[in-house]
């Protein structure tokens, strides 16, 4: 039973028919003769079919391996135009609960590029600080380089003030990316309308395949190019374009956008089960995020996100997943160490608290029965992960050769 769809969701449908139909064909999208120009034209129809679902101009849509390479172009090449223009512009102001894609990304400018990071703090709910933006703007606006901010967190669900943020940062000409890669196919995202000078998206996230998305640009913005080569995509982002792939995540881009409302809604009445759940059975367990009840437009309709006191979030992942259920602890973890969620402590969690976490996220293939077994074997799997406490991964496995 898969509920880590925001790790990535299974390829949909029509992605699937729509990649197995271009990639039998020959032909690089950039060759002048017949099996070129083919591919050309569906490159071009799927960014059009892109565009119209992002709220964009087809010449806004830049394709791209991923978010990850998305994001890399937009706040490193943001980050070198504006400086190289006015060298004064160092800083770069940037939300605390980035996903890594755009964390590293500053933090490798702040150490060889000499950029300084601002980093924007968040409530409890994981919501940036208006005020703190704002005084930052007030106070320096003349040194800011750029801003960067989801749209919405990958791990909490929560979805940010993107309008209010564009227009604070529009007084001072400061121009936003926003990491889209969540929100994209889950809510409304309308590029044109969100006041973004850059978003960042991808295929697998919303029924594409892996290894292909986009960024969208702004005709007027001035990009400096991270990779240079054969000048595809306005000459920002060369390389042979993946035709196969682009179709597929165009399709995938239709198909999510057709049925938005309506799925949004059948998948947020299988998150509100979910919680619903995990409150009767587990009732020391603290839901992260902004709650459905109080708030249900401002969190991703498939996000369930819990802390679970005295539990090791490596712990009760293992054991759910030897019961069939397959979720998430959201957190980074290098070389095998596990770490905190830096979205958690960000919240202000402490580390231990931050430890016990579990993202559980729903996409397309969700449906009651998902629901009905993790209900099922939530309540074995917490009490033996409680009874292993926060001991590690050792620990962990030991007690899940009981299960």
């Amino acid at each position: 039973m898969y509920l880590d769809h925001a790790a990535t969701t299974p390829i949909s449908a029509p992605a699937l028919a729509a990649l197995t139909s271009v990639i039998t064909r020959s032909g690089n999208p950039s060759s002048l003769h017949g099996s070129g120009r083919r591919a050309r034209a569906t490159v071009e129809a799927a960014r059009e079919s892109i565009a119209a679902a992002a709220g964009a101009h087809p010449t806004e849509v830049i394709f791209t391996s991923g978010g990850t390479e998305a994001d890399n172009l937009a706040v490193k090449g943001l980050y070198w135009s504006r400086n190289a223009a006015e060298p004064r512009r160092t800083r770069i102001l940037v939300s605390s609960i980035e996903h890594a894609a755009v964390q590293d990304t500053v933090e490798w400018l702040q150490k060889h590029e000499g950029a300084e990071a601002v980093w924007l703090p968040v409530d409890e709910h994981g919501t940036v600080s208006l005020a703190a933006l704002k005084k930052e703007l007030d106070d320096g606006a003349d040194s800011v380089a750029l801003l960067s901010c989801m749209w919405a967190n990958n791990e909490v669900g929560t979805i940010q003030p993107v309008a209010q943020i564009t227009a604070l940062a529009d007084q001072y000409g400061i121009p936003v990316h926003s990491d889209a890669v969540q929100a994209f196919g889950s809510i409304p995202v309308n590029f044109k309308d969100s006041g973004l000078a850059a978003m960042s998206i991808s295929g697998h996230k919303i029924g594409g395949p892996v290894g292909v998305g986009a960024l969208l640009l702004g005709r007027e913005v001035v990009l400096t190019p991270v990779q240079h080569g054969g000048g595809q995509e306005r000459s920002v982002r060369s390389g042979s374009l993946d035709t196969a792939g682009i179709a597929a995540f165009a399709a995938a881009a239709r198909d999510v956008t057709e049925n938005l409302a309506e799925e949004s809604n059948r998948i947020a009445g299988l998150r509100n089960q979910i919680i619903h759940a995990v409150r009767q059975s587990v009732p020391e367990a603290v839901l992260r995020g902004s709650d459905p009840a109080d708030h249900p437009d401002t969190r991703l309709p498939g996000n369930a996100h819990f802390t679970f006191p005295g539990c090791e979030g490596d712990s009760l992942l293992f054991l759910l997943d030897m019961a069939g259920i397959e979720s998430s602890t959201g957190s980074a973890c290098t070389a095998g160490v596990p770490r905190p969620s830096h979205v958690l402590l960000a919240m202000g969690l402490d580390e231990d608290t931050a430890r016990g976490a579990q993202r559980f996220s729903l996409g397309h293939t969700s449906n009651q029965q998902d629901v009905d077994s993790f209900v099922a074997a939530l309540p074995q799997a917490h009490t033996m992960a409680k009874q292993a406490g926060m001991a590690g991964h050792q620990s962990t496995i030991q007690t899940a050769s009981t299960w």
